[in-house]
């Protein structure tokens, strides 16, 4: 794309009228139809009205006016979230038809920031799965390995930034749905804290604030521009957070001194493949290298997975209710079954559960009294087959369903922001993630850490070649 590396990269060049945004948005399309039908990552695209936005933006650049920081940067928007005009289908044949009236908050600050939104990511249904597949629009496949999946449920979106048809796609995380494609397809990966990013606008508002906005990028960079662009209070969101008053870009390369870090290789509870977990603990290292320490953490971590799934079905069960009955038929069964699963929950169960994240909060509490960041793998194996189904194994050992996602659901019960950096490529060649975990609310430091492993053992210069 023009050369470019990265997506702040490209926009400097932009700005600087060093390249032409119409010839980067021809790029872009060209791109899409090359690699798309070989890994199916966009499913709708409005390249019309999305050149006409770059030939607008190359007029105000030759006029001189002022242009946003993301200015002409091509992006892809997952299919849970609204475009002005496009439909928002949530990867659900009964949504079809389902044409977004406005933005979302976050597209709509990426918008006013010189974004240009090239077109939808897939998802599997409503966001319900680690793998991306669903009936409207069927598999989509990991740049690095076709026959893999990019994880779910942001996979269209880490697709189209491990495949180079963006530099950024937008994500959501509910239970490591930016992390885990993050983690499959080699990209950057962050989930934010809750509320730093506004959720909706929305038909109902959200009980328990499992999930949240994030970006997919090729570098940090890229992500705390990002992040500069879409955080901040929000009235539809009452539960978001008021913008920090600082720009991540600006601090990112201030990561402190002398940190103390936590690792831990398996939470207490979880098997990881043996050769993802050396990539891992090599990555863990670096920090070392770097002059911190780092020590094994010898905390005992709950399993909030029960809880997990349950406080997250609840926030999850509003879109489809009303028309579950009229749309059985449509919807996948695995969905279906846990919808009317949520159905069943009474106030004993909401109880046990918030009890359980009312534990993981204690201990997650102790550990950042003694902790500046924790580190663990960010999923305990490498990318399965792309249409499924996940692991039921760890080199021969059963694993219960949920622990093929063991290291992600609990940061979004607990709140804390997460990231997924590429620790390097298992020995079938398939990326391997390393998740930075940091004190609640300090997104900053996450970023800021990232950036410094990032530097570090950099991984920008390999990327699959598609089709």
């Amino acid at each position: 794309m023009t050369q470019a590396k990265s997506a702040a990269e490209l926009v400097r060049l932009i700005r600087s009228r060093a390249v032409s945004p119409v010839e980067v948005m021809e790029q872009t399309l060209k791109a899409i139809e090359d690699r798309n039908p070989v890994i199916n990552a966009f499913v709708a695209l409005r390249a019309k009205a999305a050149l006409d936005e770059a030939r607008a933006l190359a007029d105000d650049l030759a006029a001189g006016r002022t242009v946003g920081p993301l200015a002409g940067l091509p992006i892809g928007v997952k299919d849970l979230e609204d475009v002005q005009g496009m439909v928002t289908t949530y990867g659900s044949v009964p949504h079809k038809d389902n044409v977004a009236q406005r933005d979302s908050v976050q597209v709509e600050r990426l918008k006013a920031a010189g974004a240009i939104v090239v077109g939808k990511t897939n998802t599997p249904e409503f966001g319900f799965t680690g793998f991306t597949k669903n009936r409207l629009f069927g598999v989509t496949r990991n740049p690095w390995n076709p026959e893999r999946t990019p994880g779910g449920s942001s996979g269209g979106s880490a697709a189209a930034v491990a495949g180079g048809l963006v530099f950024v796609a937008t994500g959501s995380d509910g239970g490591g749905s930016v992390r885990i494609p993050a983690s499959y397809s080699g990209c950057f990966g962050l989930k934010t804290s809750q509320g730093r990013i506004p959720m909706g606008p929305a038909g109902l508002l959200p009980m328990f604030h499992i999930a949240v906005m994030g970006p997919l990028t090729r570098t940090v960079e890229d992500a705390a521009l990002f992040l500069d662009c879409t955080a901040g209070y929000h009235p539809c969101d009452p539960f978001s957070l008021p913008h920090p008053g600082r720009s991540y870009l600006e601090v990112l390369d201030r990561l402190p001194r002398n940190l103390r870090i936590a690792y831990s290789p398996d939470l207490g509870y979880a098997p990881v493949q043996k050769d993802v977990l050396a990539r891992v603990e090599a990555a863990v290292k670096a920090f070392e290298d770097m002059g911190h320490t780092v020590e094994r953490w010898k905390g005992t971590f709950p399993d909030p997975g029960e809880a997990w799934s349950r406080l997250s079905g609840v926030d999850f069960y509003d879109k489809p209710e009303e028309t579950l009955e009229k749309n059985k038929p449509d919807m996948g069964r695995t969905l279906v079954g846990a919808l009317e699963m949520a159905r069943t929950m009474n106030m004993a169960d909401l109880m046990d559960s918030q009890k359980m994240r009312t534990e993981l909060n204690r201990v997650l509490w102790d550990l950042f009294d003694e902790y500046d960041l924790f580190l663990t793998p960010t999923l305990p194996s490498e990318a399965f087959g792309a249409k499924g189904p996940p692991p039921s194994e760890i080199d021969g050992k059963p694993i219960p369903l949920l622990w093929a996602v063991a290291f992600t659901y609990p940061f979004n019960l607990s709140g804390h922001p997460a990231a997924s950096v590429r620790a390097g490529l298992s020995d079938s060649g398939m990326p391997v993630g390393l998740q930075i975990v940091g004190p609640r609310q300090r997104d900053d430091l996450v970023l800021q850490a990232a950036r410094a492993f990032e530097k570090a053992r950099p991984w920008n210069d390999t990327w699959p070649k598609v089709g």
